[in-house]
């Protein structure tokens, strides 16, 4: 990729981003963020431009720079993308880490996040902006959906289903041929043994849904 990056977002997922970049030799051009305290300033040695609708900035995405949207919060990532896609015609590229481990099989959409150490094994298949935290590990035959975020050091066993928009936080262990449905969130330490059903919320192990 010949053209520098704007990263939307200027937090954690945004400093970690422009570690990935120039860890492949990707120039960051510099921040995006709607906190008015960092306009004007660097973060990371990085310039801080303006707010993510910042005219001047948008009209440079596509013809001179790709984008990259570093925001957790899935309702803003999905505003900041519809807006991309709609008005400047591009799609967010990915920040892979260099380090990452990538099976040839595996397949992988857009706008992902995908930080150091994380393991993609075999046939797994990554859907579109999600978030993968460091040492996040995926075995065989896994399959994400779309806006999918999980935590650090997380091992999801061969053959689990993900869907659209759920939550993993750290230290999660799925264990194999599960199903996870649309929007359920599992809280950190986790260690899931069965289906868990659409926008449930489970912890502790084995884990057990939260009325």
């Amino acid at each position: 990729m010949e053209k520098p990056v704007l990263i939307f977002g200027a937090g954690s997922i945004g400093k970690n981003a422009k570690q990935i970049f120039e860890s492949n030799d990707i120039l960051v051009y510099g921040f995006l963020d709607d906190d008015e305290s960092l306009v004007d300033t660097e973060v990371d040695g990085i310039n801080v431009i303006g707010p993510t609708d910042a005219e001047s900035m948008l009209r440079i995405i596509g013809p001179e720079c790709e984008a990259f949207v570093a925001v957790d919060e899935n309702e803003i990532r999905k505003t900041i993308i519809s807006d991309l896609k709609e008005n400047n015609k591009v799609m967010p590229i990915n920040a892979i880490h260099s380090n990452v481990i990538m099976a040839e099989s595996s397949n992988v959409g857009h706008g992902n996040f995908i930080n150091a150490h994380v393991i993609l094994g075999p046939n797994t298949v990554v859907g579109h902006h999600c978030i993968l935290h460091t040492k996040a590990a995926l075995d065989e035959g896994v399959s994400l959906g779309n806006f999918v975020q999980i935590g650090m050091g997380s091992n999801i066993n061969s053959g689990v289903i993900i869907e659209d928009e759920v939550f993993i936080g750290a230290g999660v262990t799925i264990v194999a041929g599960i199903k996870i449905e649309k929007g359920a969130r599992i809280g950190a330490g986790a260690v899931v043994v069965g289906h868990v059903k659409e926008n449930a919320v489970l912890f502790g192990n084995p884990a057990a849904e939260v009325k």
